[in-house]
C-alpha cells in the first residue's frame, strides 16, 4: 500500500532540506565534483555516439579524454597566457579611460559636471551606488574563489572525477532508475526525460553557442585591431548564454574601448561596432535556432532569477547548480500546472458533470 501524499511530502521536503543544507555548509568542497559532473554530463551524448561506432565504452572515455587534455593543453599555451596579459593591461589602462572620459565630458557636456546640477547629483549617486554593490558582488566572488578554487586540487580531482563519472554514466543513471519509487517511477522517469531535454538543449547547445561567439569576437576584434580583443570576445562569449546579454555587455564595452582608441577614425569604430551586429544576426537566425532549439522552456527572466537567488545563497557552486535547478523547477511548473488544469479544483462542478456524462 503506498504511503499517504501527505507522508510523502514530509520525506521528500526533509530530504530537500537535507541537501540543501549540505550544499550551503559543503559547497566549496562539493565545486570540483559538480564541475567534473558537468563536464561529464556535456560529454556523455560523444560517449555514447563512439559507442555506436563499435568502441567500448572505456575506450570511447579514453579518447576524449585524451582529446581533452591536449586541447586544455594548447589552450593553456596559447590562449591564456594572451588572455592574462591583455587583462592585465586594461586594468591598468582603465584609470587614463576614465581620466579621458572625465575630459571628454568636461569639453562636451559641462553641465554634468556642474556640482549643483541634478544630473550630476545623480551621476555621482548611481556611480556610488554600483561601486558600492560591484565590491559586494566582487567580495564575494573572491571569497568564493579564494575559499574553494585551489588550482591544484582543481586541476587534478576535476579531471580524475569527470572521467570516471563518464565511463559510469550510463549505469549510474540505469541504477538510479531502479532506485526509484515503484508508484511514481514512469512519471519520474518522464519529467527526468523532460529536464534533460531542456538541459540538452540549453546547456550542451548555448555551450557550443558560447564557445563560437567567443571565438569569432575575439578573432574579430583582433583582427580590426581592438587592443584588448581577446578579453572583450571572452567576456562576450563567456556571458552569451543570457539572451541578448553577451552582445550588449560585449558591445558596450567594445565600442566604449574602440571610441578612445580610435576616436576620429569612424570607419575603425563601425568596425568593431558591425563584428557585433554580425554576430547577433548569425546567433539569432542561424546558430540558437539550430543548436539549442525554439522549446527549451528557460525565460531569460527566469534564469537571471536563478542566477541571482542560488549565487545569494550558495555562491559559486549555487551559480554552477542554478540552470540544471531552473530547468527542473521549469518543468515541475508545467507538469504541476497540467495536474491542476484535470483537477477538480479547476474544473469544478462543470468538470464534474463532464465526466457523469
Amino acid at each position: 500500500m503506498a504511503l499517504p501524499v501527505k507522508d510523502q511530502l514530509r520525506y521528500w521536503g526533509i530530504t530537500a532540506a537535507i541537501l540543501a543544507v549540505l550544499l550551503y555548509l559543503l559547497g566549496d568542497v562539493l565545486l570540483p565534483f559538480v564541475i567534473g559532473g558537468a563536464i561529464a554530463y556535456f560529454l556523455d551524448p560523444v560517449a555514447d555516439r563512439l559507442e555506436r561506432l563499435g568502441l567500448s565504452r572505456m575506450t570511447a572515455t579514453g579518447i576524449i579524454t585524451i582529446v581533452g587534455v591536449l586541447g586544455f593543453a594548447l589552450m593553456i599555451l596559447m590562449v591564456v597566457p594572451a588572455l592574462i596579459t591583455q587583462l592585465l593591461d586594461l586594468i591598468d589602462v582603465l584609470p587614463s579611460l576614465f581620466k579621458e572620459l572625465r575630459a571628454f565630458i568636461e569639453k562636451q557636456f559641462p553641465s554634468l559636471l556642474d556640482q549643483e546640477s541634478n544630473t550630476h547629483q545623480m551621476m555621482v549617486s548611481f556611480g556610488e551606488t554600483l561601486k558600492s554593490k560591484t565590491g559586494d558582488v566582487l567580495q564575494t566572488v573572491l571569497s568564493s574563489l579564494g575559499s574553494a578554487i585551489n588550482v591544484v586540487v582543481l586541476l587534478v580531482i576535476v579531471p580524475v572525477v569527470a572521467v570516471y563519472l563518464l565511463m559510469d554514466w550510463d549505469r549510474m543513471i540505469a541504477r538510479i532508475g531502479e532506485l526509484l519509487p515503484r508508484d511514481h517511477a514512469p512519471t519520474i522517469k518522464r519529467l527526468a526525460g523532460e529536464i534533460d531535454a531542456v538541459l540538452a538543449s540549453f546547456v550542451r547547445g548555448m555551450g557550443t553557442v558560447c564557445l563560437i561567439l567567443g571565438t569569432y569576437y575575439a578573432v574579430a576584434l583582433m583582427l580590426v585591431g581592438l587592443q584588448f580583443g581577446l578579453i572583450v570576445g571572452f567576456i562576450a562569449g563567456l556571458v552569451t548564454f543570457i539572451p541578448y546579454l553577451g552582445a550588449l555587455i560585449g558591445g558596450t564595452l567594445a565600442i566604449g574601448l574602440a571610441l578612445f582608441q580610435f576616436w576620429g577614425d569612424w570607419a575603425h569604430i563601425g568596425l568593431v561596432a558591425g563584428v557585433f551586429a554580425i554576430g547577433q544576426v548569425t546567433e539569432g537566425n542561424f546558430l540558437t535556432p539550430k543548436l539549442v532549439g525554439s522549446s527549451v522552456g528557460l525565460h531569460p527572466v527566469w534564469l537571471l532569477l536563478a542566477l541571482s537567488v542560488f549565487g545569494a545563497l550558495f555562491g559559486f557552486v549555487g551559480m554552477l547548480i542554478a540552470v540544471p535547478v531552473a530547468a527542473a523547477l521549469g518543468v515541475l511548473a508545467r507538469f504541476a500546472t497540467d495536474q491542476y488544469l484535470n483537477s477538480r479544483l479547476y474544473t469544478g462542478l462543470e468538470g464534474l458533470n463532464q465526466d457523469d456524462e
